[in-house]
């Protein structure tokens, strides 16, 4: 049984950083491609950012490029999310998932296994 289980959510103020993380079991982890998404009140999930097997590659959603940042380490099956300079508007439940495709996704359609999700919270 797949399983996906976020943690490092919580309320923080505007500027502040915070580390997502998200451990992965059940599953081969280098196999998948990975990625975040999250969901804020009344609106969509949002691609976030996205992260190749082998950890060397990432790509990211306009709205957080160059403030966030994906690692990931494949001896401890754990995805991880830099977050820095935040901004009230990231507000939202972060979603960690692992990918059906060998490369990086930006759809959510195309990841198969999700975690629960963890709140982080910007104050201004």
């Amino acid at each position: 049984q797949v399983q996906l289980v976020e943690s490092g959510g919580g309320e923080v103020h505007a500027g502040d950083s915070l580390r997502l993380s998200c451990v992965a079991s059940g599953m081969t982890f280098n196999d998948h491609a990975m990625g975040w998404f999250r969901e804020a009140p009344g609106k969509n999930r949002e691609f976030i950012a996205a992260i190749n097997r082998s950890g060397t590659a990432t790509q990211y959603g306009k709205s957080v490029e160059g403030r966030f940042t994906a690692s990931r380490d494949n001896d401890k099956n754990t995805l991880s999310l830099q977050m820095d300079n935040l901004k009230p508007e990231d507000t939202a439940v972060y979603y960690c998932a692992a990918s059906t495709w060998a490369g990086m996704v930006m759809l959510a359609s195309s990841y198969k296994y999700w975690g629960q999700g963890t709140q982080v919270t910007v104050a201004s």
